[in-house]
């Protein structure tokens, strides 16, 4: 069953490219026609793009691991920042800070470093500061929040990057593509889908279009992780199983031992014989000698 249909895609102004003049060639296989100097996307083979990266992304969702979601354009950050946080999963709507991925240790670092802002907060370090350190560590505050708060959860690299116009998000597509991390993206007629791994030919432009389709990409998510937690149900409720039937076994094995222990002390000592007393033998008596007669005088 498909997630969207061509109905619905063509209600919501998915299959308005750009201009003719301003087209990628490579995008080829996905116009329909060109009317009035404007080309028209094929939603027949946009339905089953979508399909095929829903599949992908419900996948990523099942294993555990975190999807991307970038799109820094003014009509796509509010549906992507809703969106992503709907499936609880890290985002980028403001400026996409350069090494983001390839350089991701220092922008944990700077991560770090507004948690650590907001615990000089909590025990009281600000108190023994003056005013104007307090308004500058504030505002340093509030700019790490802007650019970074969405990603403070993102502890390690992304298992896949869906980008809204990868025209205008070229430097996370090559970054992506230089790490060999999988690209999700919404294609237009005047961008080249040749970095991304699953092209979704859309307009992406329009907020319509562009809701339109993460609402299928965050259904198939949704469907990841419900699957997750019920395989981790299962796998729970096996091993309780498991400790229930091998429990019976254990007490046996222990009340086996036991009666062995317990007829092991019961028994009685066994004798052990004497040991023979070692006599010497006795010795005969020599015969006292008989005294000599002394001889008769003369």
């Amino acid at each position: 069953m498909s997630r969207t249909n061509f109905d619905q895609l063509l209600e919501a102004g998915c299959h308005f490219g750009h201009l003719k003049r301003k087209w990628n060639p490579a995008m080829a296989p996905y116009i329909y026609m060109e009317r009035n100097g404007i080309h028209i996307i094929d939603l027949h083979k946009t339905v089953v793009k979508i399909d095929e990266a829903a599949d992908a992304l419900k996948q990523i969702a099942k294993s555990g691991k975190r999807i991307l979601f970038v799109a820094t354009k003014k009509q796509a950050k509010q549906i992507v920042a809703d969106k992503a946080t709907s499936v609880n999963m890290p985002y980028v709507t403001e400026r996409w800070p350069g090494g983001m991925l390839t350089n991701f240790p220092t922008i944990r670092k700077a991560v770090k470093k507004m948690a650590n802002i907001d615990k000089m907060t909590a025990d009281g370090t600000f108190s023994n500061l003056s005013k104007r350190e307090i308004l500058q560590i504030s505002r340093q505050r509030a700019k790490l929040e802007k650019n970074l708060g969405s990603i403070a959860d993102l502890n390690r690299l992304p298992a896949a990057l869906f980008v809204i116009d990868v025209m205008k998000e070229h430097i996370a597509v090559k970054e992506a593509n230089r790490l060999g991390i999988p690209v999700f993206g919404i294609v237009d007629t005047n961008s080249n889908p040749s970095n991304v791994d699953f092209v979704i030919p859309a307009n992406d432009d329009a907020s319509s279009s562009i809701e339109t389709i993460l609402d299928a990409c965050c259904a198939a998510i949704v469907e990841g992780q419900e699957e997750r937690k019920a395989e981790k149900a299962d796998e729970a409720a096996a091993a309780s199983q498991n400790e229930e039937d091998a429990a019976p076994a254990r007490a046996s094995r222990r009340r086996s031992t036991r009666a062995r222990v317990e007829k092991a002390e019961a028994a009685p000592a066994p004798e052990v014989p004497a040991a023979e007393e070692k006599t010497a033998p006795a010795t005969e008596e020599a015969p006292a000698a008989e005294p000599t007669e002394a001889p008769a005088e003369a």
